[in-house]
């Protein structure tokens, strides 16, 4: 897993977070609240639940972001986040603690160095599988 992961806060405009992650080349960022894990924002909801709903650059991340967040514990293993990214057709996972502090994320490629191509390739498919047309980040 990552465990140097930028955040950001649900106050934080999309303008801001479309910023950091043009800087860092990434598309999702956690949506922390006193270091508790309270969503994830990406590129997708930046774009399709804002800026396609009319909202300006000042718009808020929690007027974006999804709340209901899929995730795991650090203490979970490796079958366990396979089945939960399979499950939810996600290719990373936040990591949190019993107490819902974030501590990284982990990637479909983090688990591929770890596992066989079978695993990986069995997991990758069932990501990949079309999903019902609702828009989805990071949670079910």
């Amino acid at each position: 897993m990552s465990q140097d992961v930028v955040s950001t806060t649900p106050e934080e405009s999309i303008e801001q977070v479309a910023r950091q992650m043009a800087e860092r080349d990434v598309g999702s960022l956690p949506v922390l609240d006193g270091g508790r894990l309270i969503g994830m924002v990406t590129d997708r909801d930046i774009v399709v639940r804002g800026l396609a709903q009319g909202l300006y650059a000042d718009a808020k991340v929690q007027d974006v972001m999804t709340a209901d967040v899929e995730s795991v514990f650090e203490s979970d293993d490796v079958e366990d986040v396979h089945d939960r990214m399979s499950a939810a057709q996600i290719r990373r996972l936040p990591v949190v603690t019993e107490d819902g502090e974030l501590v990284g994320i982990v990637a479909l490629a983090d688990l591929a160095r770890l596992d066989t191509d079978e695993e990986s390739g069995a997991t990758l498919e069932e990501i990949s599988e079309p999903s019902t047309g609702e828009h989805r980040s990071f949670a079910p």
